[in-house]
């Protein structure tokens, strides 16, 4: 299939190779917004723990909502830099990129299951 000639954004993803299988697009696509789904729960979750009352020290909350908030915003980077890198792999025919970023997530989410713990077990 030829290029797209009519301007779509970003150039920098459309501007270059041919249109693959629409079915690849949209299952990329749903793999971005898996991704801004778990970006919004943690930032959600990263407001409720700075918002509420919690049994821990004031400095242990707000250390648990900023790890939150920055795997959140570790997430929504990662969103838009794979939906970027997978679409000019398919528009290019290059291999797919790999996926390193889940494991962002998981020590995000870890530091921020032992910092609670700690901070529990220290007001306990």
């Amino acid at each position: 299939m030829p290029t797209v000639p009519y301007s779509r954004w970003p150039r920098s993803v459309y501007g270059s190779g041919d249109e693959p299988d629409p079915r690849f697009s949209l299952a990329n696509e749903r793999t971005f917004l898996a991704w801004i789904r778990t970006s919004l729960a943690l930032l959600a979750v990263a407001a409720a723990v700075d918002a509420l009352p919690l049994r821990i020290d004031d400095h242990a909350q707000a250390a648990l909502a900023a790890v939150l908030a920055l795997t959140g915003l570790a997430s929504a980077y990662h969103a838009w830099r794979g939906w970027v890198r997978t679409e000019q792999a398919m528009r290019t025919e290059r291999p797919l990129p790999g996926n390193a970023a889940g494991i962002v997530v998981v020590i995000g989410v870890a530091v921020a299951g032992v910092v609670l713990l700690v901070a529990t077990l220290l007001r306990a």
